[in-house]
């Protein structure tokens, strides 16, 4: 008779096993109906796997970024299944779910497919999942899982058997289609009402790139067809938004075959709003009390092993260059933190000195495989604005707390309301990923969750997602289309002061080990201007943006006076240009608003006689007619707004 307990804190008995569907029937018929899939202490399942003990309970539903999941895992399944009937003989690696949707690796062996042929997958998989067939999942063993994919002569789910433990294997089926799988899924494929087959793209396998390439094809899928249309609308005004399109048309950034792919050169305008965002940042840190530090670009191999950054990202990075002198060897900086240690190893600490704060925005580097790399969000070559506070024990709440008043004095600054604070733990049945003892860990997992709830947060906890030196606060950030994006990140650290043996002397002359904080407020620079740009549509803050005027004269008879205007907007520090081509002053106004240039002064005769500009806000237009000392007043007063 297992007593369910649910998220109201109410409890349910039930005679026999129950599955999730049961539970919500018992509750009503609309939420059965609307049941996706169920949460089981805390373990996402079926919604028809029968829970036979007592436990806590959470009905999933489309409202549910877990409801959300299992439906698209259950869509890239059935989507395997079209495929499968439309291409007999294709071979499938993964088919996961992801933010958007889902996507699925497969092999077609001599076949290629094109964006034509989605169109056709598109339409059986609807048609299956009009069948409504039902997921049903089997516990097989590692013998059967074996035979049954050595029948398939699928060698892709064999090497993903292999690596799995014999008692933890499951296969789903729907259909004719059956897949190793963990789960969970819908209980039946008419849930499914709209797909959308958005991509197709090329796939290592195992994302390893001596491995073959496969066909890798992405689609989302909706309950409702109104869901879909709005959804193609977001992602018709998300390419408007695209910060490849916008860093190109504003003359932000720009990559080069010859310099190398992922690697993104700043142009002088990207490079001055990019120094904007880091004096902005360096002004708080100077309140926090940061001191500003330097490290070289490439560090000792040695270091990086001291560290364990060689053996945890070594696959990552840049391979490692050889001296003249034999057995020397050097790594492109993948982290900052180990130069840091160094630093604050440079001289003997005492208590009283306490936290020591190292800020610094400092470029690492990391060898993304090609197929990832997009724009400034996954780059080789990216700056952190990155800090790191070596604190006693006893100061590391109240430093943490600190941080977090900086990421969020940022957010609110830059415009980005909604965001979830994600408190990221080690797996603690994977320990393998990570370095350092469990009462290290302990202590570091406790010591963010103290702090959150001493600032009153809002946080989700996810297992697995910790660096592997320690845990971390994420800030997952949705912009202005509801995308999600991880920007500025906290983490505690008690590892690293214990690889690099850092020590401070307490009041009673013994030796004792600093904690470590790792702060990136941005994240990067490149990520940060990248979800920047998407967010705001190119029409970034007055203080931030790289054009803040733009002197329109109406023929070429008020150049000179345009050119005045413009020296001296530009004597008051208010970033400013001017138009002087033989363009109708139309045509002049339309261009400056593509540009998203804020503020655009027309001048003529009028102007110029009382020494006066026609000032027009983007987007707004005509706002009057000011004097320059009036409109030097006018930007900055909304500049101080901006930045208050």
């Amino acid at each position: 008779m297992p007593k369910i307990t649910l998220p109201d804190g109410s409890v349910r008995t039930y005679d026999n096993a129950v599955s999730g569907l049961d539970i919500a029937m018992s509750i009503s018929e609309g939420l059965a109906r609307n049941v996706l899939s169920v949460q089981v202490d805390g373990e996402v399942w079926d919604a028809f796997r029968l829970i036979e003990t007592d436990a806590s309970v959470r009905l999933l539903t489309w409202d549910d970024e877990e409801g959300k999941a299992t439906f698209w895992h259950s869509s890239a399944h059935l989507m395997a299944e079209a495929v499968e009937q439309l291409f007999p003989g294709v071979k499938f690696g993964i088919g996961p779910d992801i933010e958007n949707g889902f996507y699925y690796d497969m092999d077609f062996g001599e076949e290629s497919i094109t964006e034509a042929d989605l169109v056709t997958i598109e339409k059986r998989i609807l048609e299956l999942a009009r069948e409504k067939q039902t997921f049903t999942r089997e516990k097989v063993s590692k013998t059967e899982a074996l035979k049954y994919f050595e029948a398939k002569a699928d060698p892709y789910k064999l090497e993903l058997i292999n690596d799995l433990e014999d008692g933890e294997i499951t296969f789903y089926k729907s259909g004719t289609f059956t897949d190793l799988c963990r789960g969970p899924h819908l209980p039946d494929t008419s849930k499914i009402k709209a797909i959308k087959l958005t991509s197709i793209a090329g796939a290592y396998w195992r994302g390893d790139e001596s491995r073959k390439m496969m066909t890798r094809i992405y689609g989302i899928t909706f309950p409702k067809a109104k869901f879909l249309e709005e959804y193609l609308e977001k992602l018709e005004e998300a390419k408007k938004r695209d910060h490849r399109k916008l860093g190109k048309e504003l003359e932000i950034f720009m990559f080069s075959q010859r310099v190398g792919s992922g690697l993104p050169m700043w142009l002088p305008r990207g490079a001055e709003m990019r120094e904007r965002l880091e004096n902005f940042l360096k002004k708080i840190q100077r309140e926090y009390g940061y001191q500003p530090v330097i490290s070289p670009h490439i560090g000792n191999k040695e270091l990086y092993v001291t560290s364990g950054h060689y053996e945890k990202y070594g696959k990552d990075s840049f391979r490692p260059i050889s001296t003249p002198v034999e057995g020397e060897e050097f790594l492109l900086k993948p982290m900052n933190c180990p130069h840091h240690c160094e630093m604050y190893a440079f001289k003997p600490r005492s208590y009283r000195d306490l936290p020591v704060r190292y800020a610094e925005f400092g470029t690492v580097y990391r060898y993304e495989q090609s197929g990832e790399l997009h724009g400034l969000t996954r780059v080789r070559g990216f700056t952190q604005d990155d800090a790191h506070i070596f604190c006693r024990p006893d100061q590391l709440e109240e430093e943490f707390i600190k941080v977090i008043e900086i990421v969020l004095k940022i957010f609110k600054t830059l415009g980005f309301k909604d965001y979830t604070a994600q408190i990221s733990l080690r797996d603690p049945k994977d320990k393998k990923k990570y370095i350092g003892s469990d009462e290290n860990w302990e202590k570091a997992e406790s010591a963010i969750i103290k702090a959150t709830e001493l600032k009153g947060m809002n946080t989700v906890t996810v297992i697995g997602e910790a660096a592997f030196y320690g845990p971390k606060l994420d800030f997952m950030v949705r912009d202005a289309l509801g995308r999600k994006w991880q920007l500025g990140t906290i983490q505690v650290d008690y590892n690293l002061p214990e690889r690099f043996n850092l020590e401070y002397v307490g009041s009673d002359n013994e030796r004792y080990r600093p904690v470590m904080i790792h702060r990136a407020p941005f994240g990067s620079m490149e990520r940060f201007v990248a979800v920047l740009l998407e967010h705001s549509g190119g029409k970034l803050p007055l203080w931030l943006v790289p054009d803040q005027a733009i002197v329109l004269p109406i023929s070429e008879k008020y150049e000179n006076y345009a050119k005045k205007v413009v020296e001296l907007l530009q004597n008051s520090d208010i970033r400013t240009l001017v138009d002087n081509r033989a363009e109708k002053i139309g045509k002049k106004i339309r261009d400056a608003e593509l540009s998203k240039i804020p503020y655009m002064l027309i001048v003529g005769e009028k102007e110029e006689a009382e020494e006066i500009v026609s000032v027009r806000r983007q987007g707004e237009g005509d706002v009057g007619q000011f004097g320059i000392e009036g409109f030097v007043e006018l930007i900055n007063n909304e500049v101080k707004e901006e930045l208050s």
